[in-house]
């Protein structure tokens, strides 16, 4: 079974990675009466039969998450997708009732059956309300959030795409980008009524914002179901924000882009109470080539100064630079220049800059050009094979050819 990694978190100076799989759940929670056809307990988390009670929890997590009414208010079966997740955790998270199941199946909770032809839920299903055991389990995995920060779960950080040159990305640049972001709405100043307007108290909670939540052995506080943890309730909700206290707005920040960052990349970066991922499109450069930190870039020097020595100038990713040309230098040479890459973004010092000698032959020649390579190649010792226009006496000596 494919199963839902952990979301990965990351401030501006980390990178990150890795994706959540993604689950389907091909049956709905209600089944037949017989127990042939009700779906296993650990396909519904998508876990194997031998997982354990730390994966089993958070397969529940990941995938009570993925299927809560609150973020699938389109799909009517939402809400019996996660009742049915609800169902199959406090299951499988008791070992005695695990053991149970695992012996037995679903006939080992049944206490009677459904007539001919009707249909039944699992009399094995949860005692627990399903949103009671979702809260519960996130405020195990949210710490010392508490259940206060509870419909932050769903709102995830958008993400916004930047492109960069390449000496921008190598080097390191403040470029500003244009962002929707929720800010505090300028009609209700945040308080999410009609001015003018009063507000009520919250009579489910006292006023407090958190209710007291009986489940079995379990005494929660969690935020109040009725107010959303305000204390109060809104009867004539903001026309701008729709009571919510909060409004689209468009922004434009300013993104402090690390030296050293790689296409496709992403960070995130704080802009006013929330967050936003950034992705990189780097440009692709005509001059260098990327190896990690190292770059590569290419030198052409004439078939006189790779014969002869000299120097040739060459575009660094720094500066300009004069670059000495050892004589005999073969072609596709490799000259290294130490430290003179790019900063490495995840760790300290600079990658090297790596240039690579191309000789130039030339396709055309003067008469005297000509001349002189055939006098040259009639000193030649260690020639295999021929050159047009010169010939081999039986003397074994070279002799231009007529």
């Amino acid at each position: 079974m494919v199963r839902e990694g952990p979301a990965t978190a990351v401030t501006l100076r980390a990178l990150i990675g890795g994706t959540a799989s993604n689950i389907q759940l091909k049956q709905s929670f209600h089944v037949s009466a017989a127990a042939s056809n009700k779906q296993d307990l650990y396909q519904i988390l998508g876990v194997p039969r031998t997982a354990t009670q730390k994966e089993i929890k958070k397969a529940y997590y990941q995938m009570a998450k993925k299927y809560h009414p609150d973020t699938n208010k389109d799909d009517p079966q939402a809400k019996e997708k996660f009742a049915q997740l609800a169902d199959a955790y406090e299951t499988l998270s008791d070992e005695v009732k695990r053991k149970q199941y695992d012996t037995y199946g679903t006939a080992g909770f049944d206490t009677g059956r459904a007539g001919a032809g009707h249909q039944q839920y699992w009399s094995g299903g949860a005692s627990v309300d399903p949103e009671e055991l979702f809260r519960k389990i996130f405020g195990e995995f949210s710490g010392a959030r508490g259940f206060g920060d509870f419909n932050a779960i769903f709102d995830q950080p958008q993400e916004y795409v930047m492109e960069l040159t390449f000496a921008q990305a190598a080097k390191g640049v403040n470029k500003e980008i244009t962002v929707n972001i929720d800010g505090i709405c300028q009609r209700c100043d945040g308080k999410g009524n009609e001015p003018g307007s009063k507000v009520q108290h919250c009579h489910h909670c006292n006023g407090t914002g958190m209710e007291t939540v009986n489940t079995g052995p379990f005494v929660m506080r969690s935020t109040c179901r009725r107010c959303g943890g305000r204390g109060s309730v809104v009867t004539s909700p903001c026309t701008a924000c729709r009571g919510t206290g909060q409004t689209k707005q468009r922004r434009t920040v300013m993104v402090p882009v690390p030296a050293g960052i790689e296409d496709g990349q992403m960070v995130r970066m704080p802009v006013g109470n929330k967050e936003i991922f950034i992705k990189f499109k780097v440009q692709k450069s005509p001059v260098f080539r990327r190896d990690g930190a190292d770059i590569h870039s290419d030198v052409h020097v004439s078939v006189a100064q790779a014969i002869l020595g000299g120097t040739v100038r060459t575009q660094g990713l720094y500066e300009t630079i004069n670059l000495s040309i050892p004589a005999g230098v073969p072609t596709d040479h490799r000259i290294r220049l130490a430290g003179k890459g790019i900063s490495r973004v995840s760790g300290y010092g600079y990658g090297d800059h790596y240039i690579h000698v191309k000789i130039k032959v030339p396709r055309m020649l003067t008469d005297r050009q000509r001349a002189l390579i055939m006098s040259f190649a009639e000193d030649e010792t260690d020639v295999e094979g021929t050159v047009n226009g010169v010939t081999t006496t039986a003397t074994g000596k070279r002799s231009t050819g007529s």
